[in-house]
């Protein structure tokens, strides 16, 4: 059985595949707009994937928490910080946020594995 937030992961991708056959022109756009959006910048890459997570949780995204932790760690950062984020985003976003966390430390826990 594929664990639940790698399943995630390629839950977006096939998503992704079939808006891009059906919307090329929208899906093409909104690429574009994430590349820019997370490139190295003004604020560092994993900074801004600490943000992402942020948001991901208190928007109570699966999708996005799976996302945004598995680039977070690749770009170094560690499960504390991440941690962290998921309580300042509670902070914000109340109980339903902070059981949002529980997808967070999943995440953690499934693609630390793979490195």
């Amino acid at each position: 059985m594929m664990p639940r937030m790698q399943e995630r992961l390629t839950q977006v991708k096939r998503t992704l595949q079939e808006m891009g056959k059906q919307y090329p022109d929208f899906l093409e756009a909104f690429q574009k707009f994430k590349q820019e959006t997370e490139r190295e910048g003004a604020v560092d890459v994993k900074t801004k994937k600490l943000v992402a997570i942020a948001l991901s949780v208190v928007t109570k995204c699966e999708w996005c928490i799976a996302i945004h932790t598995k680039d977070a760690l690749e770009h170094g950062a560690k499960p504390g910080e991440i941690m962290e984020i998921v309580f300042v985003a509670s902070l914000m976003g109340g109980a339903p946020s902070l059981m949002m966390g529980q997808r967070v430390m999943q995440a953690i826990k499934e693609f630390q594995k793979k490195e």
